[in-house]
């Protein structure tokens, strides 16, 4: 017998896709950015096991969020000090590090298990343009927000 029985390793082989985040709405954008991360584009998903792709998103300063979310959203951590509850605003995590902005929000779209932070190294996330090395990865893009 000489035939595989399930899932081979080409089945599993993972795919670097291109996401350019100029112009594009913060919510709409995480949840496709999870969907590939989770691997649930892909005919093989099992939820107990860590198919998906990696992502790279460019352009990470010049995402729009709608509505007033820009003046209302407020990004908490706490230092694990008495009285460490750190708040920054929205426009001024923008400011100072936009692709923590995109990660929270894919981060929050995940589900809440032991593959999460898998997942989420394999997420990488520029503010401009340049992707370093990067770029000889890329075999997918989404220029209209599809998964093609």
């Amino acid at each position: 017998m000489s035939q595989a029985i399930g899932n081979t390793a080409l089945a599993y082989a993972r795919v670097w896709h291109h996401v350019d985040a100029s112009e594009r709405i913060l919510g709409k954008l995480a949840e496709r950015i999870a969907i590939v991360l989770m691997g649930k584009h892909k005919p093989i998903y099992d939820p107990g096991v860590d198919c998906g792709d990696y992502v790279v998103v460019t352009n990470a300063r010049n995402v729009k969020v709608t509505g007033r979310k820009a003046e209302q959203v407020v990004y908490r951590h706490h230092t694990m000090f008495p009285g460490g509850l750190k708040e920054i605003q929205y426009k001024d995590m923008m400011k100072r590090k936009p692709d923590e902005i995109i990660r929270q929000a894919v981060s929050g779209m995940l589900p809440k298990n032991k593959l999460r932070e898998r997942r989420l190294e394999r997420l990488r996330i520029f503010s401009d343009d340049d992707m370093g090395v990067f770029r000889h990865n890329i075999l997918k893009r989404w220029e209209d927000g599809t998964l093609q």
